[in-house]
């Protein structure tokens, strides 16, 4: 039993990181520079960082939502 909530930490972990690594990939495109005044400053980066993880938590979360419920379908039947 421990062994398995073990794992599932394990995937959870992996994939909110991976998704954390897409989405600051994907946020990468935009033109950030357009927005602010200094955008090389710290302020600008702690915001692109919490903008990665703002959008990264919820997709995250949602792949992981899927699985779970995927793999809860067959006690449907039994």
């Amino acid at each position: 039993m421990m062994t398995n909530v073990g794992v599932q930490a394990l995937i959870s972990i992996f994939v909110h990181l991976l998704v954390l690594v897409l989405t600051w990939w994907a946020l990468q495109s935009l033109k950030f520079d357009l927005l602010f005044r200094h955008p090389k400053t710290l302020q600008a980066r702690i915001l692109y960082i919490l903008l990665a993880v703002a959008i990264s938590y919820p997709v995250a979360q949602f792949f992981l939502d899927y699985v779970n419920w995927s793999l809860m379908l067959p006690q449907i039947y039994g």
